[in-house]
């Protein structure tokens, strides 16, 4: 007999779609939009079953940092965060008031702060920047299962 949350080879799947969003004002500490990416992972790991590397647990407070830090750096009012499971993989969304597309700084070494979309881009399975009828949304994309990541050399992170 199949327990609910698993096919027949025994493997955990969702038949819904999991997903959390909060809405800040931007008063909030960023170390809560962090504890909301935790409790998230958690509950994938608990309640539906998922692997969650501790790299991806890692990734995912990263962007969810960098990209709520961003919006409330940039854009006036508030920021919707959304974190969704999709393929084998954390999608986080920032929704911000402010029309403009971010985009990466060349490259310079001798550049001090600023790296954080660079970051983003390069720890993500994929990363989209779209404008909205007002602001923006940007969603990055983090695979869960270090099994998953890389090449077969275990060169690259994501």
């Amino acid at each position: 007999m199949d327990l609910p949350g698993q096919d027949e080879g025994s493997q955990p799947f969702v038949d819904r779609p999991v997903s959390v969003s909060v809405a800040f004002q931007g008063s909030e500490d960023i170390a809560v939009a962090r504890a909301l990416a935790r409790s998230f992972l958690a509950e994938l790991r608990s309640v539906h079953g998922l692997e969650v590397s501790a790299r991806a647990e890692g990734m995912v407070q990263l962007v969810v940092s960098e990209l709520v830090t961003n919006a409330r750096k940039y854009a006036p009012g508030p920021c919707l965060l959304s974190l969704e499971l999709g393929d084998g993989a954390v999608e986080v969304t920032v929704w911000d008031s402010d029309p403009c597309l971010p985009v990466a700084q060349a490259a310079d070494p001798g550049r001090v702060g600023q790296h954080g979309l660079e970051i983003v881009v390069a720890v993500c399975r994929s990363f989209e920047r779209q404008r909205e009828p007002v602001g923006k949304r940007i969603t990055a994309t983090v695979v869960l299962d270090d099994d998953a990541v890389g090449d077969e050399g275990g060169d690259e992170i994501c």
